[in-house]
């Protein structure tokens, strides 16, 4: 290791050691001879001064050339800071570091903006620099906060029998509901793979497989219109149960719920959650996402909202389409009036709301070939069409698919709310601005020439792309 000790674990217990720490300088400071710099890593900040006769020549003449962002390492004494120098403020704030060598592992140029706190920043400018707006403890603290909600997901899953199993990326085009992202394969001239707009197929099959309980933290991918709750890639939490029924959905999503807020916020939430029909909210509130803070008289207020409609009308293609997706079992009750009156069918559905805002969404599935083959139909997919595109799960439910339900949550929309955040453009690494453009990268971007044709494809040159 390059040091002995981080920027943030040092105190008057370990007064006079020799230590060497490595990190950003944050601060320089000129107070007469003395030289004072703050070193910044992830833990903390430690000050650190050079004083000529406590440190060679070249040293303190090269600490005099120190700036902001140099990455640095030095060595030293650790010191109690003089009487009236006390920083109460930081966790280091009781000493110093007499530096004894210096040496300067990576100069910097002047950053964009300052690192620091509380600043004005664009957010085109912060994204492009992303890896600058990340040093800054605030945004550093929301990944801190997603690796701690990974890390309880991941033991309270375990103990309760899941099996964390990756689905494929490159897959199948079923769209449901929004624009499938394309790759076209250089294999297969004309022929496209889809990234996956959700594991939904695929965790339906390992449930036929007899996996019985399968979760994965999965990446999804939907080309539509951004708003600040959404971004072309996002992360879920993908869970499906076999025989199990709402009740069993219910129960277990709010015991993790409740053990998120208490390990991430050390907020203690009631379980279970109110529950409201779809009928109801939409009286009530004129909306299937309502904000039941100030009726639940509670920072963070959760409602489960059920018996959605199955089906909606589009008017635009004069037709039957699914309220949530087509592999949504309806109610049994329901099953008698499926053609005849598909408007009063209601859905075995259900959505997990958060202070107005949804942040989980499943379903009991359909796990009959027959039904699955009805609501095709009705949904304006026939037979012939419904083979192509979803051939490999009917063909699945031949062979004794067991009944299983699941559920998704939203981890940006999540951790957004536990942050306190407004957009979940601040819980990602590397987010894209509204517009779907990455400040950072540049994508999306031309290709040349020679990847087209190896792809079978040709760009078709627009006035506004000739304008360019």
């Amino acid at each position: 290791m390059l040091r002995t000790h981080t920027c943030g674990e040092l105190n008057e217990n370990d007064i006079g050691k020799d230590v060497t720490l490595c990190g950003w300088v944050a601060a320089r400071r000129d107070h007469g001879k003395l030289i004072f710099i703050d070193i910044r890593d992830r833990y903390g900040i430690t000050q650190v001064v050079f004083i000529p006769k406590e440190c060679p020549a070249d040293i303190y003449k090269e600490a005099g050339h120190l700036r902001n962002e140099f990455v640095i390492k030095v060595k030293g004494l650790v010191n109690k800071r003089p009487e009236g120098t006390l920083n109460p403020k930081l966790t280091t704030g009781v000493i110093e570091i007499t530096a004894r060598q210096l040496e300067i592992l990576n100069p910097s140029i002047t950053p964009p903006f300052e690192i620091a706190e509380n600043l004005d920043i664009g957010e085109e400018t912060r994204f492009k620099y992303r890896y600058l707006d990340l040093r800054r403890k605030k945004i550093f603290n929301n990944f801190i906060l997603r690796h701690g909600l990974y890390k309880t997901i991941r033991q309270f899953l375990d103990k309760e029998g899941f099996i964390e199993s990756e689905t494929p990326i490159l897959t199948k085009s079923t769209p449901e509901g929004a624009r499938d992202y394309l790759v076209p394969s250089r294999l297969n001239p004309g022929h496209f793979y889809a990234l996956p707009q959700s594991p939904q197929l695929f965790k339906q099959i390992l449930m036929v497989a007899g996996i019985e309980r399968y979760y994965q933290i999965a990446k999804c991918f939907r080309d539509e219109d951004l708003r600040a709750d959404r971004q072309p890639e996002f992360t879920q939490l993908d869970l499906e149960m076999s025989f199990v029924n709402e009740e069993d959905i219910f129960s277990l999503t709010e015991q993790l719920v409740q053990l998120i807020l208490k390990e991430i916020k050390n907020i203690e939430i009631k379980i279970p959650f109110t529950r409201m029909t779809y009928d109801e909210a939409q009286k009530k509130y004129s909306s299937d996402k309502p904000d039941l803070r100030r009726e639940l008289n509670s920072e963070f207020a959760f409602v489960w909202i059920v018996d959605f409609p199955l089906f909606k009308y589009t008017e635009e293609e004069k037709r039957w389409e699914s309220e949530h997706h087509p592999f949504t079992a309806p109610r049994q009750e329901d099953l008698d009036i499926l053609e005849k009156t598909p408007e009063k069918v209601k859905a075995r559905s259900y959505d997990l709301v958060l202070n107005g805002m949804e942040i989980g969404s499943g379903s009991i599935r359909i796990h009959e070939q027959e039904l699955q083959e009805r609501i095709f139909k009705l949904i304006g997919i026939n037979k012939t069409e419904a083979y192509q595109r979803f051939g490999f799960l009917l063909e699945a439910f031949q062979y004794g698919a067991p009944p299983h339900a699941g559920i998704a949550i939203g981890l940006d929309r999540l951790l957004a709310i536990l942050a306190g955040e407004t957009s979940i453009r601040e819980m990602i690494a590397f987010p894209k601005t509204s517009a779907g453009f990455c400040p950072l990268t540049g994508a999306p971007s031309e290709v040349e020439e020679k990847q087209l044709k190896e792809l079978s494809l040709m760009v078709k040159k627009t006035k506004e792309r000739r304008k360019k």
